[in-house]
C-alpha cells in the first residue's frame, strides 16, 4: 500500500513539474517573440455609427509599420479582428487594398490583401468598413434599456501606439467608461497599448431608440486551439484536475458558507457616490462656447463647472437613485448641461472564518481572457502566416507553410 502511495505521489509530482516546464518554455518563447517584433501599429482608429435597424457601421483606419521584413518576409496581407460572423457590406475604402473578405480561421476577421509587398521601415495606411450585427442586448441591465458592448480587435504580439474609438452619441442615454463628447461622438483614446491589450466600452440606449430585436444578444466567436504548446499545457492541466480536486476539497468546504453568502451579495456592501455636475453654457471668463464633454476652457483654462455636489437618494428621489446605480456618467433629466457621475465601490465584509492558505488565479492566454471577460470579443489580428491568438506562430515557421503548400500542389 505504501509503495502504491509513493508511486502515486511520484506521478503527480512529475505531472505538475512537466506542466510548470511547459509553461516556462511558452513564456520564454513569447518573451523572445516580443523582443523581435515584426510590426508596429502607429495609429488605430474606429468610427462606429448605429443604424436605424440597430446594426452598427464600423469604419477602420489602420497605420501599420513594418519593422522586420527579413525574418518572415515582407508584409503582403493582414487580418483585423471583427466582433462576430454576423456582418454585411464589408468593403475596402483605400486603393492600396487589393482584396478584402471574411476569414473565419479561429475567429472572425477581415482579411486584407495589400496592393504590394511592404518592407522594413515602410508604413501602409489602409481603411475599410463593415456593417455588424449582434452587438447589443435588450433589457440587459435594466428594463427599458438596451446595451451595446464592444471590444475593438486587438493585436496579440504587436504594440499599438494609439487607439481611438469614436461612437456616435445620438440617442445614447449613458456610457462607460467615462469619455469626452466631441462633435456628437463619444471619444475614447488609449495610448501605448501592450501586445494583447484590450479595451471594452458599453453604450446604453432606451429600447425605442432604434429597431432593436429582442431575440438578438451580444455574440462572441470562440477561438480554435491552434497553438501546440498551449494545447499541451491545457492537456496537462485538465489531466491533473481530478487530483487537484482532492487537494483542494478541504479548502472548498471551509469556504462554502462564504461563497454562498457571496452569491447573494451578503458578504459585501455596495457604496454608491453620485455627483451632480452642472456646466456653464459658455466660459464665464472669456465667453467661449462650451463644447460637449469639455470641463475647462481650451482658450483661457477657466473651469466650465458651475456647480458640483454629492447628492443623496433623498435629493434625487428613489426612481432616479435606481436609474443612476451603475458606474458611469449619465444625463440628468432633460437639462443639456447637468450630469450625474456615479462611482460604485464594493466593500467586503469581514470573513467569519480563518483559512490556512489562499491563492490567486489568472488567465495567461488571450483566448481565456476572451471567453471570461470580453462582452463582444473581436479576435486578435495579424499578418500572413499567423493564426488566432499566436500572431507570430513560434512553432510554425514560414518555410513549413511553404512545404505544406508544395504538398498540396
Amino acid at each position: 500500500m505504501n509503495k502504491m502511495t509513493g508511486m502515486f505521489k511520484n506521478f503527480i509530482t512529475k505531472l505538475l513539474l512537466a506542466a510548470a516546464v511547459m509553461t516556462a518554455v511558452s513564456c520564454a518563447i513569447k518573451a523572445d517573440v516580443y523582443a523581435k517584433a515584426l510590426d508596429e501599429i502607429t495609429n488605430y482608429e474606429i468610427e462606429a455609427t448605429v443604424n436605424d435597424d440597430a446594426t452598427v457601421t464600423l469604419k477602420y483606419h489602420v497605420e501599420w509599420k513594418v519593422l522586420d521584413s527579413s525574418s518572415e518576409g515582407p508584409l503582403t496581407w493582414v487580418k483585423i479582428g471583427i466582433p462576430n460572423s454576423h456582418y454585411t457590406d464589408m468593403k475596402a475604402l483605400t486603393a492600396n487594398i487589393d482584396k478584402i473578405g471574411y476569414m473565419s480561421s479561429g475567429g472572425s476577421y477581415a482579411r486584407i490583401d495589400l496592393d504590394r509587398a511592404y518592407y522594413s521601415g515602410e508604413v501602409v495606411t489602409f481603411e475599410f468598413s463593415v456593417v455588424q450585427d449582434y452587438l447589443y442586448q435588450v433589457n440587459k441591465l435594466a428594463d427599458g434599456y438596451t446595451v451595446y458592448s464592444f471590444t475593438p480587435g486587438w493585436f496579440d504580439d504587436i504594440e499599438v501606439d494609439k487607439m481611438s474609438l469614436a461612437w456616435n452619441a445620438d440617442k445614447a442615454d449613458s456610457w462607460t467608461p467615462d469619455c469626452y463628447v466631441i462633435n456628437g461622438n463619444l471619444n475614447w483614446t488609449q495610448k501605448n497599448m501592450s501586445p494583447g491589450e484590450k479595451f471594452t466600452i458599453s453604450v446604453t440606449y432606451p429600447n425605442d431608440a432604434y429597431g432593436f430585436d429582442m431575440s438578438k444578444t451580444i455574440e462572441e466567436d470562440d477561438d480554435d486551439l491552434e497553438h501546440p504548446v498551449l494545447f499541451a499545457i491545457l492537456f496537462l492541466f485538465f489531466m491533473s484536475i481530478p487530483f487537484l480536486i482532492f487537494w483542494a476539497i478541504g479548502a472548498l468546504i471551509s469556504k462554502a458558507i462564504y461563497v454562498g453568502q457571496a452569491a447573494f451579495g451578503l458578504n459585501s456592501n455596495k457604496k454608491i457616490t453620485r455627483t451632480k455636475i452642472t456646466y456653464y453654457d459658455s466660459c464665464p471668463s472669456c465667453g467661449s462656447v462650451r463644447e460637449e464633454g469639455k470641463k475647462a476652457c481650451p482658450y483661457c483654462g477657466h473651469s466650465y463647472v458651475k456647480s458640483e455636489e454629492v447628492v443623496e437618494t433623498k435629493d434625487i428621489g428613489v426612481k432616479n437613485a435606481v436609474k443612476y446605480s451603475k458606474e458611469g456618467t449619465f444625463k440628468y433629466n432633460d437639462s443639456p448641461n447637468t450630469y450625474i457621475n456615479v462611482h460604485v465601490v464594493n466593500i467586503p465584509r469581514p470573513r467569519s472564518y480563518s483559512s490556512s492558505s489562499s491563492h490567486h488565479s489568472s488567465c495567461a492566454h488571450s483566448s481565456c481572457a476572451c471567453a471570461c471577460a470580453c462582452a463582444c470579443a473581436c479576435a486578435g489580428g495579424g499578418r500572413a502566416g499567423c493564426s488566432t491568438k499566436d500572431f507570430y506562430r513560434t512553432d510554425l515557421k514560414l518555410k513549413y507553410l511553404k512545404r505544406m503548400k508544395c504538398k498540396k500542389d
